[in-house]
């Protein structure tokens, strides 16, 4: 069932009691987004190889829409608190330049790149699953996580995207961040990687 944007908004604006028009206002400052990377950019399954590698799996929506953001401007940031040379790789791939891995304090990290960047926290999307990422989830300006979140995570966030983590959330908020801005444009040098 397709909705519209409005009708999108309507649904982040009630999970909080948050008013539409603010949420709206709030979605239109957005410059940076962050993803968490295991339950979000991926589905949060760990695959188990015999030489001893983990493997996960990331949508190739998400990763079209990740480019798109990119093009269009944005910033795109991913932490995570795991470390997947393969990640870093497959992140690097689609061009995303600030990857973090291994980090015990995403909060701590955020604010000390927020602080280097002059940035605000009005402007940081950010998307986690699990309860390591509730601490970034109250201090940025909009808060998201996957529909298979943790209930804890959901009460933390503005908006539940209807999409599980892996699947293609993130390219559920990238839209609707880019079409709210009229920017969710296409351009033929962007390719499905």
């Amino acid at each position: 069932m397709q909705h519209s944007n409005k009708e999108d908004s309507y649904e982040m604006a009630t999970h909080l009691s948050v008013s539409m028009d603010n949420v709206l206002a709030q979605l239109k400052q957005i410059t940076t987004f962050v993803f968490d990377v295991d339950g979000v950019l991926t589905d949060g399954t760990v695959l188990l190889l015999e030489n001893g590698l983990q493997a996960r799996k990331m949508h190739i929506k998400d990763g079209l829409a990740l480019q798109m953001a990119m093009k269009n401007g944005y910033r795109v940031i991913v932490i995570s608190g795991s470390y997947s040379e393969s990640v870093v790789n497959r992140l690097q791939y689609l061009g995303i330049e600030e990857v973090f891995m291994a980090v015990k304090d995403k909060k701590e990290l955020l604010e000390n790149f927020i602080k280097d960047r002059n940035l605000q926290w009005e402007e940081i999307l950010f998307m986690g699953d699990d309860l390591p990422d509730i601490p970034v989830l109250q201090k940025a300006g909009v808060s998201c996580c996957p529909a298979d979140a943790v209930p804890e995570v959901k009460q933390s966030s503005m908006y539940i995207s209807t999409i599980n983590g892996g699947y293609g959330c993130v390219r559920d908020v990238i839209e609707k961040v880019l079409k709210l801005n009229d920017h969710w444009k296409f351009s033929v040098d962007i390719t499905s990687k």
